[in-house]
């Protein structure tokens, strides 16, 4: 029950952040979607802060699971669409999350501390793999903007509503590696 009360406290949590930003949803109204008093939420979360650290830790979790697996691949075109589109993955799966660093950026950042630090380093590690070895300043420009690309993904526009997330992924995964100037193809099975 303990893990299902929690669940339920993470997903409104993510709701109304993502709907109201981080700063100005309250643990109060938290409490009140999810049925119980905010003093019952307080035990199963001590603060906002840690709230909202256990909603973006399974994100960065991810995030450094795809960092480690590409720095054990060789860097050549079809490893890098595939750690692209593990990338792009990621991001899809955590949307309403990370939309929060898009939407309510210098408060979660604040709010997350250490975590964020992490994030930073696991992208850094990502640009460096993507930029490949002995890169020029081009390729680093490239690996950044590839990202970039991907994180369309995240972002809010009236103009994309309706578009699947396959849609979504085979588009951004095009323009992502168009921006790495690799062919954009099917990987193997």
């Amino acid at each position: 029950m303990t893990s299902d009360t929690r669940d339920t406290i993470r997903r409104t949590a993510v709701e109304l952040f993502a709907r109201l930003g981080y700063e100005k949803a309250s643990l109060r109204e938290i409490a009140d979607q999810v049925g119980m008093t905010k003093a019952s939420l307080y035990y199963h979360y001590p603060s906002k802060q840690a709230l909202l650290q256990a909603i973006v830790e399974p994100l960065i979790t991810q995030w450094r699971s795809v960092a480690d697996r590409a720095e054990t691949l060789p860097h050549d075109p079809a490893n890098v669409r595939s750690i692209l589109a593990e990338l792009l993955d990621v991001q899809l799966t955590y949307r309403a999350i990370a939309s929060m660093f898009v939407h309510d950026a210098a408060a979660v950042i604040q709010a997350l501390g250490p975590l964020f630090t992490e994030l930073l380093e696991q992208n850094l590690r990502l640009h460096g793999w993507l930029a490949g070895p002995d890169p020029t300043p081009a390729d680093r420009v490239r690996a950044v903007a590839a990202t970039e690309a991907l994180s369309a993904a995240l972002g809010w526009s009236p103009f994309l509503e309706g578009v699947s997330d396959e849609d979504m992924h085979g588009a951004l995964l095009g323009a992502a590696t168009a921006v790495l100037g690799i062919q954009d193809q099917a990987p193997t099975v």
